[in-house]
C-alpha cells in the first residue's frame, strides 16, 4: 500500500531518532545525539515529528523500532516503546536490526560496520551466501569480505522503510532486542532484603 504511513524509531546507540515515510517518501526526520535521556526525549521528539508532518498517531500503519545491537538500555527503550505504541494503536511493531537499517538499499553484496563501544564496530554482511547475524568485533579484527559501505539513508529512516515493507507478514514475531554481549551492569552483591510471610 504506497500510501501507509511508517514510523521508524530508534535509540541502540547515543542518539534518539525517528522518521516517517508515506510510502517511500520522506516526511520528517529527527536525529539528536544524546548519551543518556532517550527514555524522555522519545516520546516528545515522536510528537513533534508527527506535528511536523501534519498528522497525528491514528494515521500510522506500522511501527519499526531499532532492534540492536546496541547501547543495552537504549534498546530495550526503543523496542518497549514501540510495543507499547502497536498495542495501544492496533498495528504491527516490527523489529528491524540497526545493521540491516544500515543496509537498507545498499547493493549486495555488501558489509555494513557501525561503531560500537570500548573501539569495537558492530558488523554484519549481506549478500548471497553471507552470514545473517550480525557480529561485534576489533576494528581490526574484520575477516575478510565485502569493503565497507556507506548507509544511503540515516537509521530511523531504513528502519522505518523495511518496517513499511514487512507490514504484511503475519509471521513475523514482536520486536526482540538484539545482544552480542552481556550487559556491563552486574548483579548486586548484596543479600536482597528478607521478605515477610
Amino acid at each position: 500500500m504506497p500510501d501507509a504511513i511508517s514510523l521508524g524509531l530508534d535509540t541502540s546507540a547515543a542518539h534518539c531518532a525517528a522518521a516517517l515515510l508515506r510510502g517511500d517518501r520522506l516526511l520528517a526526520l529527527k536525529h539528536e545525539d544524546m548519551a543518556r535521556g532517550q527514555a524522555e526525549r522519545l516520546f516528545p521528539m515522536l510528537q513533534e515529528l508527527l506535528a511536523e508532518a501534519g498528522l497525528d498517531w491514528p494515521a500510522l500503519a506500522v511501527i519499526g523500532c531499532g532492534t540492536g545491537p546496541g547501547n543495552f538500555t537504549g534498546v530495550r527503550i526503543a523496542v518497549a516503546a514501540a510495543r507499547g505504541l502497536a498495542l495501544s494503536l492496533g498495528i504491527p511493531a516490527i523489529g528491524v536490526s540497526v545493521t540491516e537499517a544500515a543496509a537498507c538499499g545498499l547493493p549486495r553484496p555488501c558489509r555494513v560496520v557501525l561503531p560500537a563501544r570500548h573501539e569495537q564496530v558492530i558488523w554484519q554482511d549481506f549478500g548471497p551466501g553471507a552470514d545473517s547475524l550480525p557480529r561485534q568485533d576489533n576494528c581490526d579484527a574484520l575477516p575478510p569480505g565485502p569493503p565497507p559501505a556507506l548507509p544511503l539513508m540515516p537509521l530511523a529512516q531504513g528502519i522505518a522503510s523495511i518496517a513499511l515493507s514487512r507490514r504484511d507478514r503475519r509471521d513475523l514475531p514482536r520486536p526482540t532486542p538484539i545482544y552480542l554481549r552481556p550487559a556491563d551492569a552486574a548483579p548486586a552483591r548484596d543479600r536482597g532484603p528478607v521478605m515477610l510471610p
